[in-house]
């Protein structure tokens, strides 16, 4: 019972979220809305039991890139885009249209196939689950990545101090 009203509760707040990051005009609120959706989606991801999922979209998605995000949104300094909305303000009631005509295509398809769904096994998703495979049968192209991110640092350290 807790469970549900949990997972209703973040699919709430993540309509309301994703509804602010594309109708918010600050981009720094924006970027502040998305960060709330990464949040709750993080914890639907614990209530389906996957754990590493949830770790790997708060500090990937709602830590990094979202400070990428304000960096370069600070960075730019942006004013206010008053032009840009008179110009495309007609594109308004086409996008809300088609948007609906997207959700009800979407919650057609979903309702057809109520009750088909095959449960997934207990284990998947589980920090457990994804170092077995990440360690016996993806070893290889999982050391391949790290030398290549090992590369890739060591290049951008070497261009650095160049420029320096």
């Amino acid at each position: 019972m807790l469970a549900q009203i949990l997972f209703w509760l973040m699919a709430l707040v993540i309509v309301v979220t994703s509804i602010g990051v594309v109708a918010v005009r600050n981009p720094v609120r924006s970027a502040l809305n998305l960060v709330a959706n990464f949040f709750a989606l993080a914890v639907l991801y614990l209530l389906l039991y996957a754990q590493f999922v949830a770790v790997v979209q708060i500090i990937v998605y709602a830590g990094a890139i979202m400070v990428l995000f304000l960096f370069t949104i600070m960075l730019l300094n942006l004013g206010a885009p008053s032009e840009m909305v008179e110009r495309y303000e007609w594109k308004r009631p086409v996008t809300v249209g088609l948007a609906l005509l997207f959700v009800i295509v979407l919650s057609g398809g979903v309702f057809a196939r109520l009750g088909q769904a095959q449960p997934a096994p207990d284990d998947i998703g589980t920090v457990q689950m994804v170092g077995k495979y990440l360690f016996t049968d993806w070893v290889y192209p999982f050391e391949l990545t790290s030398v290549l991110l090992l590369i890739a640092i060591v290049g951008a350290i070497v261009m650095a101090k160049r420029r320096f």
